[in-house]
């Protein structure tokens, strides 16, 4: 499927400063969520066995995939979806299938081990599998801001694409 291209940097004027800050955070989404948030869920959308999407790799084989909604307060403010992009079993996939309704964030921040690599931007529209998956199917906004990064342990990686919903603008 030929989706837009993912950007190394994030255009300046692309959109509002607070979407900014949180595009950019160099740490943990879940960590801040849970700084201004006084209730803090996720919630588990699908976990599984999948095709990653065209932009995810060029294989055609099933990988693990998991998708949560991140939500501060009741209101769903990000969409994470997460590709494994080790072919073979190793301590990643025990681990994401464990992860349960814990934040995969906790995993990657905590852990010792893992090295992210650079962050990447990209504009979706409905186009986007992953705008229709954020959303649920309804069309609340024209596009919606995301950012992905490879996190590596050893020779194991997982692709996390997080997705901004239209209520992390209430967040401050």
């Amino acid at each position: 499927m030929g989706f837009s291209k993912w950007r190394a940097r994030l255009p300046r004027a692309a959109c509002a400063e607070v979407l900014r800050s949180w595009l950019t955070e160099p740490g943990s989404l879940t960590a801040r969520c849970q700084r201004v948030s006084s209730k803090f869920r996720v919630r588990v959308l699908r976990q599984g066995m999948a095709r990653p999407l065209g932009d995810e790799s060029a294989r055609d084989v099933f990988v693990p995939v998991r998708e949560v909604v991140l939500e501060c307060d009741g209101v769903p403010v990000i969409f994470a979806h997460t590709t494994l992009c080790t072919a073979a079993g190793g301590r990643l996939k025990r681990w994401l299938a464990r992860l349960g309704a814990r934040s995969l964030g906790s995993l990657l921040f905590s852990h010792p081990g893992f090295k992210r690599g650079r962050l990447e931007f990209q504009r979706l529209d409905a186009r986007h599998p992953l705008y229709r998956r954020a959303l649920g199917g309804k069309s609340e906004t024209p596009y919606l801001w995301a950012r992905r990064s490879r996190h590596a342990f050893g020779e194991e990686s997982v692709l996390v694409t997080e997705v901004f919903l239209p209520g992390i603008a209430q967040l401050k």
